[in-house]
């Protein structure tokens, strides 16, 4: 399968978390078009299991859409970080709890249509107590759900971060596979 071919590319813009840029493509038909794409350094996602299968989940403000949203601990990778790196970072920073085990789950794009971002997404479990530690602009409730208060939450439309809703699908298939 013939892949399209980069013509051109311009920056137009460059912010502390993304870039844009805007390609000038030709397509495998020889079609000529713009593509407007996101940069991204990556991410991490992290289910926190504790050991009575508890799952931790913080809530945030997300300013993009005006809301308070539940959703698992995560953030970006700094350049040339290693995601389980990021994950154990993040997960210290913003819960106050650091794995003994870190386990990936996936790897996938969040937006390929316009976005080159990749997250990660990893289960902590074995979770000891360490210093909190958010970010200065960052204001997180820490809270622990059951599996079927999760499920709760997501029929009630209280769940609807991408990242969340695919980490609690993993886990319950997880668990159908255990028993």
């Amino acid at each position: 399968m013939a892949l399209a071919r980069c013509l051109s590319s311009r920056r137009l813009y460059k912010g502390r978390i993304f870039s844009v840029d805007l390609d000038e493509v030709e397509e495998p038909s020889g079609v000529r078009a713009q593509r407007e794409i996101v940069r991204h350094d990556g991410s991490v996602g992290i289910l926190a299991v504790g050991e009575d299968r508890r799952l931790v989940l913080v809530r945030q403000y997300r300013y993009p859409v005006d809301e308070l949203l539940w959703e698992l601990p995560a953030g970006r990778l700094d350049p040339g970080e290693l995601p389980s790196d990021a994950a154990r970072r993040e997960l210290e920073e913003e819960t106050g709890l650091s794995p003994a085990q870190l386990e990936p789950l996936l790897t996938y794009f969040t937006s390929p249509g316009f976005c080159d971002e990749v997250m990660h997404l990893f289960r902590a479990t074995v979770l000891r107590p360490v210093p909190i530690r958010p970010d200065a602009d960052e204001r997180i409730e820490v809270a622990w759900f059951s599996r079927d208060e999760a499920r709760a939450m997501i029929a009630r439309g209280e769940l609807r971060d991408a990242k969340t809703l695919l980490a609690l699908l993993l886990e319950d298939e997880r668990g159908r596979s255990a028993t």
